[in-house]
């Protein structure tokens, strides 16, 4: 068995190297985008919602210099994946310029505010909820055959990449929103977590019914940990135990369903990335990652500039590599690169059952 696994692992190094450029160069990989604000390429600039990032000094540090309805000082995650494989950005789905060529490139369909669930984020009112997200999915791929024809669009949607981050704001933006939340009176904590978990799953399990075959899909990351929480619910700069507790709970369980489903379709379809993982990493040690805080945000007002909107009457720091933290509760560009590196490169801390590297590895030889 030893030598079988040793076997296993000089043959996964060996496609690493032999295929590791094809991988990062793949032609016509498409890319496809569904989650909240921490993936959120600007839909919601299209909407008539609160939970926008079109106003500076979002998007200072994005080449344009100009907000882009991303919820950071520049680059976010999805933008950080597009460029280790190679491919330009996703454009947001409900942007007027995704026609013709650049829909191959795929799309982005996610929208701040939202979760897992369709009564998260109801203060926002207008937001893409995932199941929309995915009816627009259904809609591309037949904007999409329009163009190519049916064969070649499922062979685009078959091979693509997929990213999915959903289930932060089922907690700070539902069970947590208020004191005595409808969700909280209906689950305790460990149940209200089990039916998460039930209803992602179908989420996921539709992902796949509509064609996907690789796909990302991430932690919560450490919810009590965010300037916006340490601005409500911390009184010594600690993190909120009870949002701690929440991802505790959330996101082994997540792992173990993802496992699970691998197990039925007999393929390593859900990859698990475990962002709080990445997270707690430069949280607990910022200065190891070139950071002054990982409590304190760029940009904000109020204890950790954790209250409210980051707008132009916002305190905003001179050197946003320096913090962890862009605003209440998004990470930094410079954050998002560390988040990514883990996500491609990780070991299984981080990533499982494999990181991005090794998929697409994979991947290039079975299409060599």
């Amino acid at each position: 068995m030893a030598s079988s696994k040793s076997s296993l692992a000089i043959l996964l190094c060996l496609m690493l190297v032999v295929f590791g450029n094809v991988a990062l160069e793949a032609e016509a990989r498409a890319f496809f985008v569904f989650g909240d604000s921490l993936v959120d390429n600007g839909n919601n600039n299209y909407l008539a919602t609160s939970a926008r990032a079109d106003m500076p000094p979002y998007g200072i540090d994005y080449p344009t210099h100009r907000p882009t309805g991303r919820f950071s000082n520049g680059f976010n995650i999805p933008d950080l994946i597009s460029q280790a494989i190679g491919e330009e950005s996703t454009l947001p789905y409900l942007s007027p310029f995704l026609t013709g060529d650049r829909l191959l490139v795929g799309a982005n369909f996610a929208s701040a505010g939202v979760g897992i669930l369709n009564d998260t984020g109801v203060q926002f009112v207008n937001i893409i909820r995932i199941t929309l997200q995915m009816q627009y999915f259904e809609q591309y791929q037949q904007r999409v055959s329009d163009i190519i024809g049916p064969e070649e669009t499922q062979r685009l949607v078959n091979q693509a990449l997929t990213l999915i981050t959903l289930g932060g704001n089922d907690f700070v933006n539902n069970y947590y929103l208020v004191p005595f939340s409808a969700r909280s009176r209906q689950f305790s904590l460990p149940d209200y977590v089990v039916y998460l978990i039930s209803e992602y799953r179908k989420v996921l399990t539709r992902l796949y019914e509509l064609g996907l075959r690789r796909i990302l899909v991430t932690g919560t990351g450490p919810l009590g940990c965010v300037p916006a929480e340490l601005a409500q619910r911390s009184r010594d700069g600690n993190c909120a135990p009870e949002l701690q507790r929440a991802a505790s709970l959330f996101n082994p369980q997540l792992q173990s369903m993802l496992d699970s489903l691998n197990s039925e379709i007999g393929s390593n379809v859900f990859i698990g990335a475990n962002i709080r993982q990445s997270n707690i990493d430069f949280i607990s040690d910022p200065g190891r990652y070139g950071f002054v805080t990982s409590k304190v945000a760029c940009c904000g007002q109020g204890p950790y500039n954790g209250l409210g909107l980051c707008t132009r009457l916002s305190s905003l720091c001179p050197d946003r590599d320096l913090y962890a933290f862009w605003d209440a509760f998004h990470p930094s560009e410079k954050a998002n690169r560390i988040i990514v590196r883990q996500i491609l490169t990780g070991s299984t801390d981080y990533m499982s059952p494999m990181n991005l590297s090794t998929i697409m590895a994979l991947d290039a030889a079975s299409n060599v």
